[in-house]
């Protein structure tokens, strides 16, 4: 008896070949995507503004292996004008580990977008088709492998890193440190502060935040995410906008 094979119910072979023709079906959508975003990229190497995404959010499965969770639509929007607001043609801006946040800059109106120089940086390669010729691999085990062209370039970055843990976080602030400018006051020609940094993590991580991004406060913006998690997260950030600061929140 031990020596059967293992078999499936009817049910549970039609689920498995259904997944498997959604996975093809998901495989090749990528590979044409990857086709329009070589030709995008080249198209408009030389325009004034980012390139056209060839996919939202909403086209990519969350890898729960790699803890991917989608901010909600509101949340993402909110965070990307956030880091927009008040920037010009010369400010760099970088979005680490935060696809959804890049995505939703796709859908802002251009006059909200006045900087065509922002940047994804992801472990998951497949956000290429997302960032077409914005985007950078990386892998937050290694902080100080940041692309050369932002090093020591940003001048507003929004980081998210995806384990609430003290070793992610720190080595996450490495990689923000090797990033970013530093903050000399400067203004945009708007008027604006040139330098911005935003943290949207776990609540737990606050007394790691206060030591590694002495620069921000904690907020009273609360990131939500499409699928709601158990975990409460809050908004850390160098500056006040769409948020206030609260520091009487415990």
């Amino acid at each position: 008896m031990d020596d059967e094979p293992l078999q499936l119910s009817a049910h549970a072979l039609a689920a498995l070949q259904l997944f498997k023709q959604e996975e093809e079906e998901r495989k090749k959508q990528f590979e044409k995507l990857y086709q329009q975003v070589a030709q995008e990229v080249e198209d408009t190497e030389n325009d004034e503004k980012l390139p056209t995404p060839a996919a939202t959010i909403d086209d990519f499965k969350e890898d729960w292996q790699l803890l991917q969770f989608w901010y909600d639509d509101d949340t993402a929007a909110t965070l990307a004008r956030a880091l927009l607001h008040g920037a010009d043609e010369e400010t760099v801006v970088c979005i680490a580990l935060a696809p959804s946040v890049y995505a939703a800059i796709g859908k802002l109106q251009p006059e909200e977008v006045p900087t065509k120089h922002v940047y994804l940086l992801e472990y998951d390669q497949r956000f290429s088709v997302l960032a077409p010729g914005r985007f950078y691999h990386y892998d937050y085990t290694h902080p100080d492998d940041v692309p050369l062209l932002l090093k020591k370039k940003c001048h507003r970055l929004l980081i998210d890193p995806p384990f609430l843990e003290e070793q992610c976080q720190k080595k996450l602030a490495q990689a923000a440190r090797n990033l970013l400018v530093e903050d000399d006051g400067s203004l945009t020609k708007s008027g604006d502060k040139r330098f911005k940094l935003i943290s949207s993590t776990g609540e737990r991580m606050r007394d790691i935040i206060k030591e590694t991004y002495p620069e921000t406060r904690i907020t009273d913006f609360l990131p939500k995410h499409k699928n709601e998690l158990g975990n409460e997260f809050r908004c850390y950030a160098s500056f006040e906008g769409p948020w206030k600061f609260r520091d009487d929140v415990l």
